[in-house]
């Protein structure tokens, strides 16, 4: 009973080699969607919507959202490039004149393809929602604390989203009240200083704009070159600071766990969980798709049917998106799912694999 399980040196390879080529497109595609997102992430900390000290945690945060997608695409990709080479350089031959045709090669994908399904399945069900919830929740604290936005006691730092410095003596643990606060703004050839014995980070009731709120001291203001400045004296003052960033990282049902939406019966709540659910399935049905797709002539273009798949992927792709948009609007019934986007591809594989294993055999009978 052992006997069949025991990997053969061949087996081995094949892993070996599906495995550096699924690294390496991992590797390639989260360095290419993490591009747009680093830009958006660090234009809003330019604007000083977003604190600069959160820009690895978002990301990485974010980043958990984009695996779902990014690994089923790495799986296919790796698939196509590694068994595509075999096929040109003429290894599937000689494999197959040994008596190992495509389908004794296929136990190294299998276990591949099981193990990247799980690991998108435990992110898509799971990490993801979690990690969304947590960027959502560091993103209202950042809005509710100068620690968390940047600003240390004792230090002078550069005004978000504006020229000008900001000190600050003392400040409480959570942020929010600190003593002896001086700001130096300037804007349009003005100069305006302000200074302060104590005051508060507050937020109106909507929570769309913050305040800092300045007790008992001075303002002075005026053109630079000039001497006409004028000074102020203050009991209150409100300085408005940059537009919050809006903490809606993803939609509702996307931070809501697998549980809570397996609990709800509202369209949109059970699309995200079809949605959800169909991201390892399709991991496992793009690997099965590659197999055909793979398949070449010897000394054949090394990306041949490369564009031809990655078509096909988009098609599946959009497909399932679409169907989501279907589930969540009610124009198809809940029970029907996703289903009608995965079986006609699980179809057209299974008959890809069949067409091919029939024209080896009609040339092993010539």
């Amino acid at each position: 009973m052992s006997a069949p399980l025991r990997w053969t040196i061949i087996d081995r390879y094949l892993f070996r080699q599906l495995l550096l080529a699924f690294a390496a497109c991992v590797i390639v595609l989260v360095l290419v969607s993490m591009g747009g997102l680093v830009a958006d992430l660090l234009g809003k900390i330019a604007r000083g919507k977003l604190p600069a000290t959160l820009l690895i945690s978002q990301l990485g945060l974010r980043a958990l959202d984009f695996l779902p997608l990014l690994l089923p695409l790495s799986l296919f990709l790796a698939v196509l490039l590694t068994y595509g080479r075999m096929y040109r350089d003429s290894e599937m031959a000689v494999l197959a004149s040994a008596g190992l045709d495509i389908r004794r090669l296929t136990r190294p994908l299998f276990w591949l393809s099981l193990a990247v399904a799980i690991v998108v399945g435990g992110t898509s069900l799971w990490l993801s929602p979690i990690a969304l919830r947590t960027s959502q929740l560091m993103i209202d604290s950042a809005n509710k604390s100068l620690l968390a936005a940047g600003l240390e006691p004792g230090r002078f730092v550069d005004l978000p989203g504006r020229a000008g410095v900001l000190y600050i003596s003392q400040m409480d643990d959570n942020g929010r009240y600190f003593r002896q606060l001086f700001v130096q703004n300037e804007r349009k050839g003005r100069v305006d200083v302000i200074t302060a014995e104590a005051g508060e980070l507050f937020q109106e009731s909507q929570g769309d704009e913050r305040y800092l709120r300045l007790k008992d001291g001075f303002r002075v203001e005026g053109e630079r070159g000039s001497d006409a400045f004028r000074m102020m004296r203050f009991a209150l003052n409100d300085i408005r600071l940059p537009d919050v960033e809006p903490s809606n990282v993803g939609r509702e049902e996307q931070l809501l766990s697998s549980l809570d939406l397996l609990r709800e019966d509202q369209p949109v709540e059970r699309a995200e969980l079809h949605w959800r659910l169909a991201t390892p399935l399709a991991t496992l049905i793009l690997a099965l798709l590659a197999l055909p797709l793979s398949h070449s002539p010897p000394r054949s273009a090394r990306y041949g049917r490369v564009m031809l798949a990655l078509v096909a992927y988009i098609v599946y792709l959009n497909l399932l998106a679409l169907g989501r948009i279907f589930l969540a609007s009610g124009q198809i019934p809940i029970w029907f799912g996703l289903w009608w986007v995965h079986l006609p591809v699980v179809v057209l594989a299974c008959w890809l694999l069949w067409r091919d294993a029939r024209s080896v055999r009609k040339r092993s009978g010539a």
